[in-house]
């Protein structure tokens, strides 16, 4: 990727994940703050990073795909896969891992999109079921905003 490919923006990164079976203790919450690129073609935004030991995918590249309300989270690397988030959509995707490829049910229950040229944020509540069977309540939030803006 080009240096220019992009601005270079601080991502950060909010996710939980709620099972199923005991949904009030078995919450995981990731968080993750990390330098990326962020750049807009057309009227789609894109969001690149990389992933580290924090979220357990050390070795993938995730790119965000924002194109109107509709966001797709595609990832490559030791975990390759792409999910899309749309509203009241149920689709279906693969998740590779170094462990097998499993079919995967993605429902975006709500997609929030705040994004202009210099960053904003983004919010998806979805489900997911593997092999037909729910397995987890999930959110993520992420957050952009341009490189080498501290608060405080």
């Amino acid at each position: 990727m080009k240096a220019s490919n992009g601005k270079n923006v601080i991502i950060s990164v909010k996710g939980i994940q709620n099972g199923i079976e005991d949904a009030k203790n078995s919450a995981d919450l990731i968080e993750l703050i990390t330098e990326g690129k962020y750049y807009k073609k057309g009227d789609t935004f894109y969001v690149t990073y990389k992933e580290s030991e924090v979220t357990g995918m050390e070795g993938t590249t995730t790119t965000l795909k924002v194109s109107g309300n509709v966001v797709t989270l595609m990832r490559f690397g030791s975990i390759n896969s792409q999910f899309v988030f749309e509203r009241g959509i149920k689709h279906i995707s693969y998740y590779e891992t170094p462990f097998g490829v499993f079919t995967v049910g993605v429902l975006a229950n709500d997609v929030s999109v705040a994004l202009d040229d210099h960053g904003g944020q983004i919010k998806v509540d979805y489900e997911i079921d593997i092999d037909n069977q729910k397995t987890s309540i999930n959110d993520f939030h992420i957050q952009i905003r341009k490189a080498g803006h501290r608060n405080g």
